[in-house]
């Protein structure tokens, strides 16, 4: 099974979230280098950004767009491109295609059945 590794909470304005996840949940926020994203740290991580915790997962703050209007689940899978031809040929769509994030990984957002949008990542090996 692939699991949830990530999340990603879109914005109006970033000060105001920053405060409010902050000040509600006692969550560190801190900007992403040469991005518009703020990292939210919700449990410790290791050097590698990975949670020490298992089962707890950290997640990022990010200006609204048309595929990000609500909360994002992100989901590992081993290979980014075979899995938008599983979403593709089981009926949903890619709406954000294939981007690399630094040497981090690649990300992409698709479409399901129901027309909720989901992220999906892969890890690059140097991670």
């Amino acid at each position: 099974m692939n699991k949830v590794v990530h999340f990603e909470i879109p914005y109006d304005d970033q000060g105001r979230a920053q405060k409010f996840y902050q000040d509600v949940f006692g969550w560190n926020i801190s900007k992403f280098p040469d991005m518009d994203y703020h990292m939210a740290t919700t449990t410790p991580s290791d050097e590698k950004m990975k949670p020490k915790e298992p089962g707890a997962i950290n997640g990022g703050l990010l200006p609204k767009d048309p595929t990000g209007a609500h909360p994002v689940i992100v989901i590992d899978v081993p290979s980014l491109d075979e899995h938008i031809k599983k979403v593709e040929s089981a009926g949903g769509k890619t709406v954000m295609p294939k981007m690399q994030v630094g040497n981090f990984g690649l990300y992409a957002r698709v479409k399901d059945t129901e027309d909720n949008i989901i992220g999906i990542w892969q890890t690059l090996g140097n991670c």
